[in-house]
């Protein structure tokens, strides 16, 4: 897809309105109108106020906006309290999500369920994938090791502009969580973000353990 630029010619990287929608409509649910209000006016995004993305594909919700909003975040609540905040809202993200995208992503009908659960687990990511490098200028890969998946976001729009002391993509952590928790039927697995491009990273790395830890 066609990348926009601003009005020197740099690139705009962003996300579909939806997915920008559903970030909203994820930290409204974990923080509730008010406290999202006060991250709104910390991170100078008072046009956000009553004023979500619309409901539709066009790229509109910008890497800078969110990114912004997740710095203030952690601004208000301290690192600890942002992280835990960030983590919470990516899990709710995907609960957001899969109602929107689910559909189309192929992997609820029995063929999927009878599958090893290795195999669910790489194909899960494999669609997680897709739905970035597909809808979004967010770029993500996966890698595989003998013991554990490693989910390589080398364009990232959760931490894009920022310059942090440790990784902080924490709503990438939680919105794999929540993803983990649905592929699997209930189970939890080791999620940890080991590198960040905020951090001085070249990528954004999260690795997942294959065996659950439940």
């Amino acid at each position: 897809m066609p990348v926009q630029q601003d009005s020197e010619g740099h690139p705009v990287y962003a996300f579909p309105n939806k997915m920008g929608r559903i970030a909203l409509l994820a930290l409204e649910d974990v923080m509730g109108r008010n406290g999202l209000s006060a991250i709104f006016n910390l991170a100078n995004l008072r046009h956000l106020h009553s004023n979500y993305p619309p409901n539709n594909f066009d790229m509109g919700f910008s890497f800078e906006e969110l990114s912004r909003l997740l710095g203030a975040l952690d601004e208000m609540y301290g690192p600890r309290g942002g992280r835990g905040l960030a983590i919470r809202a990516g899990r709710a993200c995907f609960r957001f999500g899969i109602k929107d995208f689910g559909p189309m992503l192929g992997i609820a009908d029995l063929a999927f369920r009878v599958m090893p659960l290795t195999m669910k687990l790489r194909v899960g990511f494999d669609v997680f994938a897709e739905v970035f490098n597909r809808f979004s200028d967010h770029k993500v890969r996966l890698e595989e090791e003998e013991d554990r998946f490693l989910w390589v976001t080398e364009r990232c729009g959760f931490c894009w502009g920022r310059t942090t002391a440790a990784p902080c993509c924490y709503v990438s952590v939680g919105l794999l969580q929540e993803g983990l928790y649905w592929v699997s039927g209930g189970r939890h697995f080791e999620v940890e973000e080991t590198s960040c491009i905020a951090a001085g990273d070249e990528a954004c790395v999260i690795e997942v353990g294959k065996a659950p830890v439940d």
